[in-house]
């Protein structure tokens, strides 16, 4: 969430850095226009309060020297129907407020590029030149049919689309994928997690899933206690300290998890019907952050470079880039994607987004933390994929393909693997 201090301050700039998100100038003025009628009923409310406290006291006065204080009574009973009436119109000011003040994106970093769609991402960098292939390569779920290790029609049959079965040395591989990602993180400073599966809605709140949203979720209905499946570890993650007040001793903390994740896919219809790219259920190994402000920059360098240091384990291809202010995560102010190329496609697609939320998440989630001169500071909590494991299967899949459709496994798997070094295609019976 926004500080709403900052618009108040300069609504130009707010104006002009939100208009890369794509929000009309409209809603900031309309926003302004509530805060101070939020701020003018506050003075009036406090004024009639401070008038009562002080002619209180005179009633009590006028009691004690057994005198006639009715006329007073009648006029404080006044008085507190209109402080009623005013807390009445406050109370519905403060919600419409809150009702675009929590829909407005993160204000984008200056060194992010101003566009309003994918087409204005800029590349950062690029790792390694894709591979050659003297044979048309296969889509990896052709790969993955014919090795019969990947099952997408039973899954439909069982679930529905975007579902899908792993097999054999499908699933060990899978398996030796998010192993191979978590000893990795843990070499670099992050503590392992294993987080709830399910979150309540003050959770979705604070990582800002909800209320935008909410049609990207599934939720188990309970009346007494409804919860949502995760889409991403970021939720659990980032809400582990919600409400906290943290020493600056324990800045910076890192934290990672492998969990399932489950989206809806709303708005994808006829996007990527087939393979592991697009999944209503699929496993992701995730880095989530708590820095000091000032330490934010840097701690979005090298979470990226965490997620790169497991493509270039894994020798995959990729490229880097920095995703334009309309076309990055809601709560980011900046964010680096990690696509990595799939041969079939020619082209790259994403497998990991770092993004750094500064404080917007933590304004959100009340995570703070007292500094060297105790004041409070909300933390900056910064997010990354590292990485999502059924797209990694599938770019393992595609670039490490044969002729006669056997898989190579990558060189740091094999002890994940138990010494297998190549998938053979399953022979008919």
């Amino acid at each position: 969430m926004l500080d709403i201090k900052l618009i108040r301050k300069d609504p130009k700039w707010a104006k002009e850095k939100l208009a890369a998100r794509n929000v009309g100038p409209e809603q900031i003025d309309d926003l302004l226009e509530l805060d101070a009628q939020r701020r003018q009923l506050l003075t009036q409310t406090e004024d009639l309060k401070a008038k009562r406290n002080e002619v209180s006291q005179q009633i009590a006065q006028v009691k004690r020297n057994h005198g006639d204080a009715s006329e007073q009574i009648a006029a404080m009973k006044q008085v507190g129907e209109q402080i009623k009436e005013l807390d009445a119109q406050l109370e519905k000011v403060e919600k419409s407020t809150e009702y675009i003040l929590v829909r407005l994106p993160n204000f984008p970093d200056d060194s992010v590029p101003v566009g309003p769609d994918e087409s204005y991402n800029v590349e950062v960098r690029k790792w390694e030149q894709p591979r050659k292939f003297d044979f048309e390569p296969k889509a990896h779920w052709e790969l993955g049919e014919n090795l019969g290790i990947l099952d997408f029609e039973r899954a439909a049959k069982v679930a529905g689309s975007r579902f899908v079965y792993y097999l054999g040395m499908g699933a060990q591989l899978e398996r030796a994928i998010y192993n191979f990602m978590l000893d990795e993180h843990q070499k670099d400073g992050y503590t392992e997690v294993i987080p709830p599966y399910m979150v309540n809605a003050d959770s979705m709140f604070g990582t800002s899933q909800f209320p935008k949203f909410t049609e990207d979720v599934y939720t188990v209905i309970d009346e007494e206690r409804p919860l949502t499946l995760i889409p991403t570890a970021e939720v659990p993650l980032t809400n582990y300290y919600r409400g906290e007040i943290l020493s600056e001793e324990q800045l910076p903390t890192y934290l990672t998890a492998l969990t399932p994740c489950f989206r809806s896919e709303a708005g994808s219809a006829g996007r990527d019907t087939r393979g592991l790219i697009r999944m209503h259920q699929f496993n992701k190994v995730e880095m989530v952050k708590y820095c000091k402000p000032e330490d934010s920059w840097e701690e979005l360098e090298k979470l990226t470079a965490n997620a790169e240091n497991i493509l270039q384990k894994l020798e995959l291809p990729y490229h880097v880039i920095t995703l334009a202010s309309g076309d990055a995560s809601f709560s980011s102010a900046k964010t680096y994607d990690l696509e990595v190329w799939m041969p079939q496609q020619n082209t790259y697609r994403e497998i990991s987004s770092c993004s750094n939320c500064t404080d917007f998440q933590a304004r959100r989630s009340q995570i703070r933390y007292r500094d060297e001169n105790g004041k409070l500071n909300f933390v900056h909590t910064l997010n990354g994929s590292g990485l999502a494991v059924g797209r990694t299967l599938a770019a393992i899949l595609e670039n490490y393909q044969n002729a006669d459709g056997s898989v190579d496994i990558p060189k740091a798997l094999i002890p994940y693997m138990n010494g297998v070094k190549r998938l053979q295609v399953k022979k008919s019976e």
